[in-house]
């Protein structure tokens, strides 16, 4: 039998982290602050993909390419936005 904490995974984590990080970025530095929670959704999937949790709703390929997915885009975007010269022409 699994243990309710082998079910949660990473999502405390995720969790705990995305409202630090929201918290950062409005009392201190949007930009970071996205940056840093793109950080947390990245560890967030190499937690999942090393086999944190046993979420039965989805698989874990689907749970790690998504959270992947979005914090990349989130830590390219607070780049971009603390970097303008990073944008694409």
């Amino acid at each position: 039998m699994s243990t309710t904490e082998d079910r949660w995974g990473p999502y405390p984590l995720v969790l705990a982290g995305s409202v630090l990080a929201v918290a950062f970025a409005v009392l201190f530095d949007p930009e970071w602050g996205g940056f840093t929670l793109g950080v947390v959704m990245t560890l967030g999937a190499v937690f999942r993909l090393a086999g944190g949790g046993r979420l039965a709703v989805r698989t874990k390929t689907i749970d790690t390419l998504t959270l992947a997915a979005f914090g990349a885009a989130l830590m390219a975007g607070s780049l971009v936005l603390q970097y303008p010269t990073l944008m694409p022409l």
